[in-house]
């Protein structure tokens, strides 16, 4: 019987993209960010537990193994360094850097799944790297914006009232 985790690569990555969403939108600027640290943690484990284990070992049969335990490798790195930044107080501008880099790859994975037409629904697989990709490419814009653009407070104040 063949078995694989892609179902939970992918629900990590689902629950990763919501917690990061809500981390931007209500505890950037929080005076407790270290509240962050469990999530980031958690699904960053996760992240780099199964894609370590997906590049190394080749569970799946063909380029799948590249394209999702590669990115999932990276997804989950960026994840633990976050949780360690706000754990340690350090500056997130240096991750974001990162992700902007894994973001790329992801936009041109995702291109080439819909190109090469590499799973049974290329446009959805794509369409999904691409959008998780352009969060990477934004992250550092977002988080310069957010931090020096005082607009902003008063859409993020009443949510943490």
């Amino acid at each position: 019987m063949f078995i694989n985790y892609i179902t939970l690569m992918l629900l990590n990555m689902a629950i990763g993209l919501v917690l990061l969403a809500t981390f931007v939108y209500q505890g950037l600027d929080s005076p407790n960010q270290k509240q962050w640290v469990p999530g980031f943690g958690m699904t960053g484990a996760i992240a780099l537990a199964t894609g370590l284990h997906m590049v190394w070992t080749w569970p799946i049969r063909g380029s799948f193994n590249i394209a999702y335990g590669e990115m999932t490798v990276l997804f989950g790195i960026l994840f633990i360094t976050t949780s360690l930044a706000l754990a340690f107080g350090w500056e997130l501008l240096t991750i974001t850097l990162y992700g902007f880099f894994a973001g790329l790859a992801a936009i041109v994975i995702g291109i080439r799944i819909i190109n090469l037409n590499l799973t049974r629904s290329p446009l959805v697989s794509g369409i999904g790297f691409v959008l998780t990709g352009l969060g990477g490419l934004l992250a550092s814009p977002t988080l310069l914006y957010w931090r020096t653009n005082r607009i902003c407070d008063r859409w993020v104040q009443p949510c943490s009232s």
